[in-house]
């Protein structure tokens, strides 16, 4: 059995104040999700004075890109791993690390987008990765078809789940890994099993030690 290893992500930026928040009232987190970009009203970006801090802490950076609001047809696929690439290699960040495509549930998706994602960002030496929800909303079919088309999705793609959503907890009182995943052939080495935490503006995740190997 795989050890489960306990991190966070958020929206805001990694300061020495919500460090010290997340460490006092949750734990020391061994990786903390990032978006690559700013999106107004939504996520600031990383800068490499955040990766520098983050880093010195010895905590790992897990990598989303978010900046799409529909996960439909292939070139659009293509565009987004182009950008994410573009974002992570900007701010230093080396190959064979995962870069997370941020899937909503209300998002359109389909298996063209999927496989963009994938295939574009195979060559490019970075790993993919899809943030989603498998129960809510249309990504877990339109993987699962991707799959069927090109079966590297599956042997490629790190799925991290939003499912199920049983409320935040410090490190030492999470739960059982336990998340769901689509119907097929998955990775699913994330869980993001606690949204919105009162005590500190963060998310909390657990994870297959073998995503540790994926992120910088």
């Amino acid at each position: 059995m795989a050890r489960k290893v306990w991190g966070v992500d958020s929206a805001n930026p990694v300061d020495q104040e919500l460090f010290d928040c997340v460490k006092k009232q949750f734990g020391l987190p061994k990786y903390w999700g990032r978006y690559l970009t700013e999106i107004k009203n939504v996520s600031s970006g990383l800068t490499k004075n955040e990766i520098r801090f983050i880093r010195s802490k010895d905590i790992k950076i897990l990598p989303i890109y978010n900046v799409f609001s529909e996960a439909f047809g292939y070139e659009k696929g293509q565009l987004a791993a182009r950008n994410a690439v573009f974002h992570a290699r900007r701010l230093g960040i080396p190959t064979n690390i995962v870069l997370i495509a941020n899937v909503e549930q209300f998002f359109q998706v389909d298996s063209a987008w999927i496989r963009g994602w994938v295939e574009t960002l195979y060559p490019t030496g970075y790993r993919s990765g899809f943030y989603h929800d498998p129960i809510k909303g249309q990504f877990s079919q339109a993987y699962c078809q991707a799959v069927q088309e090109n079966n590297e999705v599956a042997v490629q793609a790190i799925l991290w789940s939003a499912e199920p959503e049983i409320g935040a907890t410090s490190e030492r009182k999470a739960p059982k890994y336990n998340p769901a995943a689509p119907s097929c052939k998955a990775n699913v080495w994330l869980w993001q099993y606690g949204r919105d935490a009162k005590k500190c503006p963060i998310y909390t995740n657990l994870a297959d030690e073998r995503i540790i190997n994926y992120l910088y």
